[in-house]
């Protein structure tokens, strides 16, 4: 498996104060489907903010989203674990197929492929 990113999830009830929040910090927009923001340095790509003030699809708000470049591998290594799966893997109509997972201290991670 290779990562291809991983973001930090700030859930935030103000994606438009908080965007402009890290605008200010350089950061522009990339992606803003209006209950989530992606953020990223103009300068350094890999450098990226995720903003969430609800998820579309799912009953949770992550903590980290991290992208691989294959998402069903990864689904099923993580499952064989016993690792427990807060939302299944799923094919979004924003263009992603992700699922969610808990890590051992309870934080939610979004693992992610685009399509």
């Amino acid at each position: 498996m290779t990562i291809r990113r991983a973001v930090p999830d700030i859930t935030t009830a103000d994606p438009v104060a908080s965007s402009g929040f890290y605008q200010l910090l350089g950061f522009r927009e990339e992606m803003n489907l209006g209950w989530v923001v992606n953020l990223v340095s103009p300068s350094n790509p890999a450098a990226q903010v995720i903003l969430i003030s609800k998820d579309a699809a799912a009953p949770f708000y992550p903590d980290l989203s991290v992208e691989v470049d294959d998402v069903d591998a990864t689904y099923e290594a993580v499952r064989a674990t016993g690792a427990e799966i807060v939302h299944p893997i799923t094919d979004e109509q924003w263009g992603v197929r992700r699922f969610f997972v808990r890590d051992p201290d309870g934080k939610v991670v979004n693992v992610v492929s685009h399509r």
